[in-house]
């Protein structure tokens, strides 16, 4: 009997070393542990699709297919794979920069629900001042970025604001301007810029655009995000900032104890609206490369989903920018592949909100799982000394 307990606890002691050796390292838990959430998330889904009676290895490969990661079986003219791989990058581009602008805040202990919003406003600053100009591109793609940062930052400064100085809560601040922010627009649209086939505003001049649309190459029409660089340039750029200048210090600060911060000579209030800045200049990029790049119009009445998918990415990336980029790579391929996935595999498009919503829930646990890991290792550590003791 005794033998026998001693060898489940070998295997036990075996099992919790593997998942220490995958999990534990702290360095590399940004990747490891998103990556360990997004295939929990995935198993779950597995089970889900199971339960509708399909297979869910044929419909993940769809929706790798549909994504531009696989090749599809056959292909219309002048596309490819590259082709959909490029319309994947276009997509993911906004993506990146609405999940930096949710990470920013929540490094400075904030919550910016309001990144659709803040996309909307600096889309459409850009759309209007920019977009219907006659304006070469090489004066127009510059200014667009410009004004989409300045209307982002503007919306996302006055959030922390009415933080610092009536205490708003910075959740319900950003609510309202969501809305006030869309049906503002919404009117300015119809009245002024409203296309009357499309029922949008009308597409910009191909000059403002930050997309070129149907390049063609290779005997190919591709679709280029001159965005997408600048968005792994800007990742880079924001974790040297959080992590080596004195502003990004000040900024974590304020997010780990505000109280402790104010203690230090740390101007709580002046960081607050800083960082709130900060998140909207990123929304208002995002909002630029969405309406003014992936998009060439604005539907009235709607806000992007993309503010809201920002915050599950943000979450699966453990607000690291590094993280970021590969969760955003993650979230873009469900999000555009699930319209093949649904027509070939036969699985509803919903289930792909269904993977993102799981991902989001498990993501929530990250800091519960390093925790854990964190005890884990330090009894394991402990269990192994008492053996070699024995």
């Amino acid at each position: 009997m005794r033998e026998v307990k001693v060898v489940e606890k070998d295997k036990k002691n075996h099992f919790t070393g593997f998942v220490l050796k995958l999990l534990g390292n702290e360095k590399w838990q940004f990747l490891t542990i998103p990556i360990f959430l997004i295939a929990l998330s995935f198993v779950v889904a597995s089970v889900i699709i199971l339960i509708l009676g399909k297979n869910p290895l044929m419909a993940f490969f769809n929706l790798m297919q549909g994504a531009g990661i696989m090749p599809k079986p056959s292909y219309a003219g002048y596309k490819s794979i590259l082709t959909d791989f490029l319309t994947l990058l276009n997509f993911m581009t906004p993506m990146i920069f609405a999940s930096l602008a949710v990470a920013v805040a929540l490094k400075g202990g904030l919550f910016n629900i309001g990144v659709s919003g803040q996309m909307l406003l600096g889309g459409y600053l850009a759309t209007v001042l920019v977009g219907y100009s006659g304006l070469n591109a090489f004066v127009a793609k510059p200014l667009v970025l410009i004004i989409g940062i300045l209307g982002g930052a503007m919306l996302g400064g006055v959030v922390g604001f009415l933080k610092h100085k009536f205490n708003i809560n910075e959740v319900v601040s950003s609510i309202m301007f969501n809305y006030i922010i869309q049906y503002v627009l919404s009117f300015f649209i119809h009245t002024k810029y409203i296309d009357p086939v499309s029922r949008q505003s009308k597409y910009i001049n191909s000059a403002a655009r930050l997309t070129l649309v149907n390049v063609e190459r290779f005997g190919l029409k591709m679709d280029l995000p001159l965005g997408f660089i600048m968005a792994i340039v800007l990742s880079i750029g924001i974790k040297l900032f959080l992590d080596k200048s004195r502003v990004g210090f000040e900024i974590k600060a304020v997010g780990a104890n505000p109280k402790g911060a104010r203690y230090a000579g740390i101007n709580v209030g002046k960081t607050m609206i800083t960082t709130m800045a900060l998140s909207g200049a990123f929304a208002g990029i995002a909002g630029a490369t969405y309406y003014l790049g992936y998009f060439a119009s604005i539907q009235p009445r709607v806000l992007p989903s993309m503010g809201f998918d920002a915050i599950a990415v943000a979450l699966l990336g453990n607000n690291n920018p590094y993280g970021i980029l590969a969760s955003s790579f993650i979230i873009s391929i469900i999000e555009k592949g699930s319209t093949y996935m649904s027509s070939i595999a036969g699985v509803r498009q919903e289930i792909a909100s269904v993977i993102t919503g799981l991902i989001l829930l498990f993501s929530a646990t990250n800091v519960y799982i390093q925790h854990k890991i964190r005890t884990t290792k330090e009894k394991y550590k402990y269990n192994m000394g008492k053996e070699l003791e024995e």
